[in-house]
């Protein structure tokens, strides 16, 4: 798995039909239209885009399908949508809408055997499962829901082995404890996660420059995903993935 390539995967969160983006999961900004971001991101070398309607579980509603039917039509990388995913029949639509794969987390916390299904009826690799990850003031590290608002009392040691036993393709990592800090993506959480887990993971939270992302490669994870230092332009894709070439990482240009 290693000679793969490594993954630069921006994530757009969406709330109310707008990009947007906080620290820690709270105080969220406009940073601009979903189509328009998207389709940037797919010209300027993303190797996929991670569409996330953070608020859909907790207003116990649907991922809006027009929008991505309409980033769908203008995006030619990998597509995986996550949020309010409860049912088969969402995930029949959102690839209907021309999703390639889909994030789940709450719906799969709260109902474990939806991982089953989803792997049986669609695949593997069609399956992420979405792990936002923080330590607790008992030093465990907490699984959280609905946009880290609730402890799912879970711990994440348990989690990954669980998922994975139930058909998951790839896990996005999350740390909430690093989330928008821009100081570097979580490696504690990272290697305990690859010590446990055979499943390509996606590290998210925290990146801030090139270097963060050279860091992450280097203990082996498979793809690295940020948000606001893409949707800012403070980094260009192209740029970190020249970078990370001079560097000995294999990455697509």
């Amino acid at each position: 798995m290693t000679n793969l390539a490594k993954r630069i995967i921006p994530c757009l969160d969406i709330k109310d039909g707008r990009v947007v983006k906080g620290i820690n999961f709270v105080g969220l900004k406009d940073a601009g239209n979903p189509i328009e971001i998207a389709k940037r991101y797919n010209d300027a070398g993303a190797d996929e885009l991670i569409f996330l309607d953070i608020n859909a579980t907790h207003e116990a509603r649907k991922t809006t399908l027009h929008v991505i039917e309409s980033i769908a039509k203008k995006v030619f990388i990998p597509l995986t949508v996550g949020g309010g995913i409860s049912t088969l029949q969402d995930i029949s639509n959102l690839l209907d809408a021309g999703c390639d794969k889909v994030s789940l987390n709450s719906s799969a916390l709260k109902n474990p055997s939806f991982i089953d299904e989803a792997a049986k009826t669609f695949g593997s690799q069609c399956v992420v499962i979405a792990i936002d990850a923080k330590l607790r003031k008992d030093g465990s590290i907490g699984v959280f829901t609905h946009g880290g608002r609730q402890d799912s009392t879970k711990n994440m040691q348990d989690w990954l082995i669980e998922v994975e036993n139930r058909g998951a393709g790839e896990i996005l990592l999350t740390s909430m404890d690093t989330d928008g800090t821009k100081n570097g993506f979580d490696i504690e959480k990272l290697q305990i996660a690859m010590n446990i887990s055979n499943l390509p993971i996606i590290a998210s939270g925290g990146a801030g420059n090139m270097e963060h992302f050279l860091e992450t490669f280097k203990i082996g994870v498979d793809a690295a995903l940020a948000a606001s230092i893409f949707h800012y332009k403070e980094i260009e894709i192209i740029d970190l993935k020249r970078f990370l070439k001079k560097q000995g990482v294999t990455v697509r240009l």
